[in-house]
Formats: structure tokens, C-alpha cells, sequence
């Protein structure tokens, strides 16, 4: 129980991020994410904050390209380092922290499987049967990675009330598990 009422001030920092944030900010919000695919399979991570499992990304710092700050990214959150194969597409999201996530299929070249504070769980599962403690909407970038569309897809996505509640479910059921 201790767990889940330590995540109150979580849900509070979230929900400002997510809900009054975006609309304060001057330029709509950039995420740059990877779906890293090697022979130990689909390379997934878990953050501190929200505790599902995610495709390892973050945002780029100013005057940095979009693929190398998704490789500075991905080594600094899995220790992995990865090379860019083709982007799988942009994932416009409205509702709940709405942002472009632009996607890469990638490949890993080298490094070691390491957590970091950012994010505390770093493993690799089969592509095919991702954990279900996956967030739901890395379920199509992850299924349009797999496909390996010729071209580059463009996806509109609503994080509405059933996203925010599934994202909560799999992070109390995280918390629960410890």
C-alpha cells in the first residue's frame, strides 16, 4: 500500500505535464522514439515516473538532429548503442500530452544492457508477444515497425480518458508488483 500512496505525487506531477503544460508551451512537443530490433529481441524500458513498458526515446536538445539525439537517448537509457534502419513513421497524439512521436526501426550495434535513474528497468522480450505491461499506444508503432511499410506512416491518435486509465492500471499493477 505504501507503494501505490507513494504514487500520488507522481500522478500529481503527470497529470501537469500531461494535461496544463502542453498548453503553456510555445512550440508543440517533439518526441523522438525507437523500436530496437536484434537478435535478444524487441528492446523495451521502464521509467520511473509512469512504470509500463515503453519504446526507449526522449526529446532533443537544441540544435541537435532528431536521429542523433534518438541514439543519445536510447544509449543513455538502455546503454545500448543503435543504429538507425528507417523511420517506421509520426504518431500525432491529441488529448492527454499531445505531441509528434517520430519513430525509427533500428538495430543494435554494441553496449551493455544497463538501467539508468530515468529508467530503472531496461530488458529485451520477442517482438511478437511484447509484455502486457506495454502502453497501449506503442502497440501500432511497434506493429507498423514489424510490417516494414515501404514509406513512412503518419498516425492521429487520441490519448482520451481509456488511454489515461489504461496507462494507470499498468502503472498500479508496476507498483503493486514492486
Amino acid at each position: 500500500m505504501r507503494r501505490l500512496a507513494g504514487a500520488l505525487p507522481t500522478y500529481a506531477r503527470l497529470a501537469w505535464w500531461g494535461l496544463a503544460q502542453p498548453r503553456v508551451e510555445a512550440a508543440p512537443l517533439l518526441v523522438v522514439q525507437a523500436v530496437v530490433l536484434g537478435d535478444a529481441g524487441l528492446l523495451l524500458c521502464q521509467r520511473s515516473d509512469l512504470q509500463g513498458w515503453e519504446l526507449p526515446g526522449g526529446n532533443p536538445e537544441p540544435g541537435e538532429s532528431l536521429e542523433a539525439a534518438l541514439v543519445r537517448e536510447v544509449r543513455e537509457e538502455t546503454g545500448i548503442a543503435i543504429a538507425l534502419e528507417g523511420r517506421v513513421g509520426d504518431y500525432v497524439r491529441t488529448g492527454f500530452r499531445p505531441h509528434r512521436a517520430r519513430i525509427w526501426r533500428c538495430r543494435p550495434l554494441g553496449g551493455n544492457l544497463t538501467a539508468s535513474d530515468e529508467t530503472p528497468r531496461v530488458a529485451w522480450f520477442a517482438p511478437e508477444a511484447p509484455p502486457p505491461g506495454l502502453f497501449p499506444w506503442y502497440r501500432a508503432p511497434l506493429a507498423d515497425a514489424l510490417a516494414e511499410h515501404p514509406e513512412p506512416v503518419e498516425r492521429h491518435e487520441h490519448n482520451g480518458p481509456g488511454a489515461i486509465w489504461a496507462g494507470l492500471c499498468i502503472d498500479l499493477a508496476a507498483r503493486w508488483r514492486g
